[in-house]
């Protein structure tokens, strides 16, 4: 049976809940919880070798890439490392669901454009206050993508001999 009172989602609302529910930050929630983040996601353009973000800004928004490539590296000395190249479906940035981070890499547009999804951060945190439920699944998420990042630097370190001293990771 059709219940008359569901909400109903437009065609491109519904588009926006696939786009998003690819992301893993987003994964988890149904359509009611991420109908929430719509009115806040900003389209952006950026242009080849336009920085989106910098190591060490603040984290103030979430960056959804929608089309294109971006390169995140990492800057040693006067050099750029790139450590991978990010194609459309990626969430950037995802550390501004913490209060007070900074960006841990660069992300420079490697396309010739790119297009995003952008989501301040305070709204990030508007919606989380009035829905523990929504929060708690993100950060579960998040907790998961960082968990990932940690194997795979474990992974990077065995396999590379110990030739960097992985103590350093747990210096306060």
């Amino acid at each position: 049976m059709i219940n008359p009172f569901k909400k109903t989602y437009t065609h491109r609302e519904q588009s926006l809940f696939v786009f998003l529910t690819k992301i893993p930050l987003f994964s988890e929630l149904n359509y009611k919880e991420l109908s929430l983040f719509l009115p806040h996601m900003h389209e952006r353009k950026f242009e080849q070798n336009e920085v989106v973000f910098f190591r060490n800004d603040p984290s103030h928004a979430l960056y959804l890439l929608k089309k294109g490539e971006v390169s995140l590296n990492l800057d040693l000395d006067e050099e750029f490392e790139t450590l991978t190249t990010v194609q459309p479906g990626v969430a950037l940035g995802e550390s501004c669901l913490l209060n007070d981070t900074n960006r841990l890499l660069n992300a420079f547009v490697s396309s010739e454009t790119a297009e995003f999804y952008v989501i301040p951060q305070d709204n990030i945190f508007n919606i989380f206050d009035g829905n523990m439920k929504v929060k708690a699944k993100m950060l579960e998420s998040l907790s998961k993508i960082y968990n990932d990042y940690n194997s795979n630097l474990f992974k990077a370190y065995k396999s590379s001999m110990g030739f960097f001293n992985l103590s350093q990771l747990y210096k306060r």
